[in-house]
C-alpha cells in the first residue's frame, strides 16, 4: 500500500466552485455559519454544519444532523452541483492571500500509515470531536473536510506542483476576505507515478491540523474492514483526504486560551497565586508574547504581560512549549483545569481572530480571563512527532485555511 495515491475528488462544477466552498466546518460557530449561508444555497456548509438547517434547540450531535448533511450531499450531486472526476488524479493546490501564496497537492494518504506513525501526529483529538467526524463520514460515507498536512520541502515534488500551476486553473474562486483558492488537475500517469514514488521516499509525512479528521478516517477504515470479508487494503476507505504543503510554506497562529471562571478566587487572590510563579505587569495595550516563556492575560478589561519565572521553565521537547507553560504552572494548578481535551470550562481562539478573539468572551462574561501565547515554529512541530510526542491540544493554529468543499474523497 501507497503512503499516497491519486483519486477520483468528487467537486463542484466549474461554475458552482464559488458557491459551493465553504470555510472549514470548526472555524465558525453555528451562529456565525448560519449567517454566511443565507441566500447561498450551495454552500457546503449545509453538508459540513447540517445543523444550520435544523431548528436552534436540536444538538449540534443529534442523529437527525448527520442524516440531514448525507440528504444534502445527496442532494448537490443529484442537482448537478458536485460531479466525481472520470479519472483517477492528484490535484495541485494553491492559495493566495495578501502577498502570501502557497501551493500544495491533494491526495489520499494511508490510513495504514498513519495507524503505523508514519504520518506522524502531534496533538491528542477531543473525544466529543472525533466522535462527531465519525459520524459525519459513516453518514455520507465520504470524507469532505482534508487533512492538513505538510513534508519537508522536496525539490522534485515542489517543482513538480509549480509546473502543473503554470496552466489556467481548472478552479479559480475567491473566498471571503479575497483569499483565492485555486486548483488544477494531475491527469498525467508518468507524473502522477513521479508524485506517488517521490512521496513513498520520504521518510515522514506530517499532520499539521486535522488531527480529529484523521483519527475519525481510521476508525471508519476499522469499521469498513472489520465488516468486508473481502478486504483488499485498497479500498477507498484505506485512504483519508488531505492537502499537503512543504513545511517552509506553512504559517503557524499562536492558538489562545480563555477561560469561564476563576476556580472560585477573586480577581485579587488570583493575581496573587499568579505572582507566586509569573512576573505579573499591567499592560496599557493588549499583550502579544513576543518570546517563548511570555504570555498576555485578559482580565476584568485589563490586559498584562505574564513572564515566567526562569526557575519554571524547561528544556523538555514537549514540556518547554508555551502551551505546556502555561497548563503546567496556571490552568492547572490555579485555575483547576486538568484535562484540556474535555473540560467544558476552557475554550480555544485562533490567533487570527486578534484582539477582538480574546477581549469580547470576556466583556461579554462569557469567559473571565484570557491568555495569549507565542506560537509555536513548524520546526517544533516536526521534531515532537519525530519524537512519538503529543502536544497539549488545540496548540496550533494554521493559517490560511483550507477550503471546504472543493474536493471531497468517496468512500466507496
Amino acid at each position: 500500500m501507497s503512503l499516497i495515491k491519486p483519486f477520483a475528488g468528487l467537486r463542484p462544477v466549474r461554475e458552482r466552485a464559488e458557491d459551493v466552498m465553504a470555510p472549514p466546518y470548526d472555524v465558525l460557530s453555528r451562529e456565525e455559519a448560519k449567517q454566511k449561508v443565507i441566500g447561498h444555497p450551495w454552500s457546503f456548509l449545509h453538508i459540513s454544519r447540517p445543523e444550520i438547517g435544523l431548528p436552534d434547540e436540536v444538538d449540534q450531535y443529534a442523529p437527525q444532523v448527520y442524516a440531514k448533511a448525507a440528504e444534502m450531499l445527496v442532494s448537490l450531486q443529484s442537482d448537478g452541483t458536485l460531479s466525481t472526476d472520470p479519472q483517477s488524479c492528484y490535484y495541485a493546490y494553491r492559495i493566495w492571500v495578501d502577498t502570501h501564496v502557497q501551493t500544495g497537492l491533494v491526495a489520499v494518504a494511508s490510513v495504514d500509515a498513519y495507524d503505523a506513525g508514519r504520518i506522524k501526529q502531534h496533538e491528542l483529538t477531543r473525544p466529543e470531536k472525533e466522535d462527531d467526524r465519525v459520524r459525519q463520514m459513516d453518514a455520507v460515507n465520504a470524507q469532505t473536510s482534508p487533512v492538513l498536512m505538510t513534508y519537508k520541502a522536496n525539490e522534485t515534488l515542489d517543482t513538480i506542483l509549480a509546473r502543473a500551476a503554470e496552466s489556467p486553473p481548472d478552479v479559480n474562486a475567491i473566498a471571503e476576505g479575497n483569499v483565492m483558492h485555486q486548483l488544477w488537475l494531475i491527469t498525467d500517469q508518468v507524473t502522477c507515478d513521479t508524485i506517488t514514488r517521490t512521496v513513498e521516499a520520504m521518510p515522514s509525512l506530517y499532520v499539521a491540523d486535522g488531527h480529529h479528521r484523521a483519527a475519525a478516517a481510521s476508525r471508519v477504515a476499522a469499521k469498513h474492514k472489520a465488516a468486508n470479508p473481502h478486504h483488499t487494503g485498497e479500498e477507498p476507505y484505506n485512504y483519508f483526504l488531505s492537502v499537503m504543503f512543504a513545511h517552509c510554506d506553512m504559517h503557524i497562529f499562536e492558538y489562545n486560551r480563555v477561560v469561564r471562571d476563576l476556580n472560585g478566587l477573586t480577581q485579587q487572590a488570583f493575581l496573587d497565586k499568579l505572582e507566586e510563579v509569573f512576573q505579573v505587569t499591567p499592560s496599557p495595550h493588549p499583550y502579544r508574547p513576543t518570546c517563548n516563556g511570555e504570555f498576555g492575560m485578559y482580565l476584568k478589561g485589563h490586559w498584562y504581560r505574564l513572564a515566567l519565572h526562569s526557575r519554571h521553565t524547561s528544556t523538555d521537547l514537549v514540556a518547554k512549549l508555551d502551551v505546556s507553560l502555561l497548563t503546567e504552572h496556571l490552568l492547572n494548578p490555579i485555575l483547576g483545569i486538568k484535562e484540556l481535551r474535555c473540560d467544558d470550562r476552557i475554550g480555544f481562539v485562533g490567533g487570527i481572530r486578534g484582539r477582538a478573539g480574546l477581549e469580547n468572551p470576556v466583556d461579554s462574561g462569557e469567559m473571565a480571563v484570557a491568555f495569549s501565547l507565542f506560537p509555536i515554529t513548524m520546526d517544533e512541530l516536526m521534531a515532537v512527532a519525530d519524537a512519538h510526542e503529543i502536544m497539549p491540544p488545540k496548540s496550533t493554529w494554521f493559517e490560511p485555511k483550507l477550503a471546504d468543499g472543493l474536493v471531497s474523497h468517496l468512500l466507496d
